[in-house]
């Protein structure tokens, strides 16, 4: 038993305004569904960048925390050494000046994360869905 043809596609001056409007419907339903994924990806994309700062700037706080230790350890070994002429506290600056570059450099990461992640805005969904308003509102539907 053969099955009848489907019939071919209309052109959208023969369909009824119900069927324009359930397409223009349909249509927006799926725009407005994409513009709220591509914010959801800009916050992600955000929010990860800035965890990712203050991670670094929590671990930079540490090194200074290490490096303040070390310098007051050194200051400790220097009053040692000016009363027994002992050069065992250089090496303690050394080392605590090792650590204010780790925490200078992991710092500069920290607040540049920061300052390109802040504030989490979805500029990218936001500039779309105003070109799409303005669209709207011109009438070119084209």
């Amino acid at each position: 038993m053969a099955t009848p043809p489907s019939p071919p596609p209309r052109d959208s001056a023969d369909k009824s305004v119900g069927e324009l409007v359930l397409e223009v419907s349909e249509r927006t339903s799926t725009l407005l569904r994409e513009e709220i994924e591509l914010a959801k990806a800009e916050i992600r994309e955000k929010v990860t960048t800035l965890i990712r700062g203050s991670v670094v700037g929590l671990v930079a706080g540490v090194f200074a925390f290490l490096a303040l230790i070390l310098i007051m350890h050194g200051v400790a070994w220097l009053l040692d050494d000016l009363f027994f002429s002992d050069n065992i506290w250089a090496g303690f600056f050394i080392e605590a000046a090792f650590f204010l570059l780790l925490a200078a450099a992991g710092g500069l990461f920290a607040y540049r994360a920061v300052q390109s992640g802040a504030p989490p805005v979805p500029e990218q969904a936001i500039e779309e869905a105003k070109r799409t308003r303005e669209m709207l509102e011109s009438g070119d539907g084209s």
